[in-house]
């Protein structure tokens, strides 16, 4: 089972309109990609077969490997937890990252990693050549090096680590279904996280904060700022290869669609907009109120695996109540930003 960063439009349009090293590396991406889905089983975290004893509750157990550009994983080990830098940038990144998502589950929401138990933060970087993905498989990170031309490395972007991490904790808590509105919503609370996990390591307020998934992922090359906007869904980059970024931010502009899993990475940008709408309307760090909403949202016994957004939505209200009381700024606010993004709740 796969969650990747990079979704199949992005590719296809590579395929169509890159150079033909472009091409040839978008198609070789795209059909490992597919061949990963085609069989994705239970939704689970499966038990890594590089895992060492668990680490004590609040300390990570990192391990980062190297495929030297092959297909194989995990590959060699580079650094395991506590080693100094290995003087391989995308090693050091991957590391320093992993790290920085653990840290953030744990200080903010006291998860001893995404299973709750411990379970080992393992990676693999230089998969494949000019490998234009990141992926979650279920037992640990991978990371392409990019074409150099279009992507730059996937270690660059700490919000896209800790988004793939994250499919492992809602794997552990909700499994929600990766098609449709649920698989949406998959990848929009994977966002979620991402963006807190970056903004809680450089201590930004949601008014410093860019609310960009996949900055720094673009080279110069690129007419855009990164794979998808939170605070703009659909605003993220406009390029003659890449075209426009597709995402609605509002469901009157829902994609109706077969590819991507029912448009997953596409209408993830309504429960995104939700977010951000919620989090700007509390002001301060997102992580104390409107994170702290969401993440109980998630673990919330009643969210079916199967939830639509307006399932979501209308549990996101009820959560922001049990923790801030009914009559709250918290229970307005969230309500508001669901309803602005034409999903309507009880408040």
């Amino acid at each position: 089972m796969d969650r990747s960063v990079i979704p199949p439009y992005i590719l296809d349009r590579i395929i169509g309109h890159g150079s033909e090293r472009q091409r040839a590396s978008a198609r070789g991406t795209l059909s490992h990609v597919q061949a990963l889905r085609q069989n994705p089983g239970a939704p689970q975290l499966a038990k890594p077969q590089t895992a060492s004893e668990s680490a004590a509750p609040g300390q990570p157990n990192r391990s980062i490997h190297d495929a030297e550009q092959q297909m194989q994983l995990p590959g060699v080990l580079r650094r395991r937890e506590g080693q100094d830098d290995s003087g391989d940038a995308a090693v050091d990144e991957a590391y320093t990252a992993l790290g920085a998502t653990y840290a953030f589950f744990w200080d903010v929401f006291g998860r001893h990693s995404m299973d709750g138990q411990g379970f080992p933060l393992i990676g693999t970087v230089h998969y494949g050549k000019a490998y234009e993905n990141a992926f979650w498989n279920g037992e640990q990170m991978v990371f392409g090096d990019g074409d150099g031309e279009i992507f730059n490395r996937f270690t660059v972007a700490l919000e896209v680590v800790a988004h793939e991490l994250a499919h492992g904790v809602i794997e552990s808590e909700a499994a929600l279904v990766y098609v449709n509105q649920s698989g949406a919503l998959n990848e929009s609370v994977s966002d979620v996280f991402g963006i807190l996990t970056k903004q809680y390591a450089l201590k930004q307020t949601v008014q410093q904060a860019d609310w960009l998934i996949g900055a720094g992922l673009l080279t110069d090359a690129v007419n855009g700022r990164a794979l998808r906007s939170m605070s703009a869904p659909g605003s993220a980059y406009d390029d003659p290869l890449l075209g426009k970024d597709p995402q609605p931010g509002h469901m009157r502009e829902f994609v109706e669609t077969r590819d991507d899993n029912g448009g997953v990475h596409i209408n993830s940008g309504i429960p995104n907009r939700a977010f951000y709408l919620a989090a700007m309307a509390m002001g301060g760090y997102a992580w104390e109120k409107a994170g702290q909403i969401w993440y109980d949202t998630l673990c919330d016994a009643r969210l079916a695996n199967d939830a639509q957004f307006l399932d979501f939505a209308q549990l996101c209200v009820d959560n922001a109540a049990q923790r801030f009381g009914k009559a709250s700024a918290e229970v307005l606010a969230v309500a508001r930003a669901w309803k602005e993004v034409g999903v309507g709740v009880e408040s």
